[in-house]
């Protein structure tokens, strides 16, 4: 059994804390008044969080025009810095309730367009973001399994 370490960044208003309360069955209301989360705001904090992550989930909010451009800065420090495998990150267009927004192509820097990107609407196909979390977290799984098992052949050769 393997522990991960899954982050969930991103820019204020996104709907990290949505998401994440989504994804861990924590709560079935997904809509209502925004309240922020205080969540850390200090950089001189972020290698601590980034200590033995497995994986790293930035959530934007694709009608915000800023977030397109403060996604690239949470990738340089929490994905670039740690020399994560794209197949360990995952983007998530958040699309807020209401949007009217639909899924398409987003005009992302070339490094993000390399990540899986999954469009989450919790109104309309919420278990649609669940069964591709799964997904998600699969590949992170298996990502893990094959460097310890790497580590493992290496010790032994």
């Amino acid at each position: 059994m393997f522990k991960a370490k899954i982050l969930l960044i991103g820019p204020n208003e996104s709907g990290k804390t949505v998401l994440a309360n989504f994804l861990s069955d924590t709560t079935e209301n997904v809509g209502g008044e925004y309240r922020p989360t205080q969540g850390v705001r200090f950089e001189s904090c972020w290698p601590a969080l980034m200590k033995d992550s497995s994986g790293v989930v930035i959530i934007f909010n694709p009608d915000v025009p800023s977030h397109l451009k403060e996604i690239e800065t949470w990738h340089s420090m929490f994905i670039s810095s740690q020399g994560l495998q794209d197949n360990q990150c995952l983007l998530i267009a958040h699309h807020k309730p209401g949007s009217g927004v639909e899924d398409g192509r987003l005009p992302l820097a070339s490094h993000l367009s390399r990540l899986p990107l999954i469009h989450s609407n919790l109104e309309e196909e919420p278990e649609e973001l669940r069964r591709d979390f799964r997904r998600y977290l699969e590949n992170v799984v298996n990502t893990m399994s094959e460097s310890r098992e790497r580590e493992e052949m290496s010790i032994i050769t």
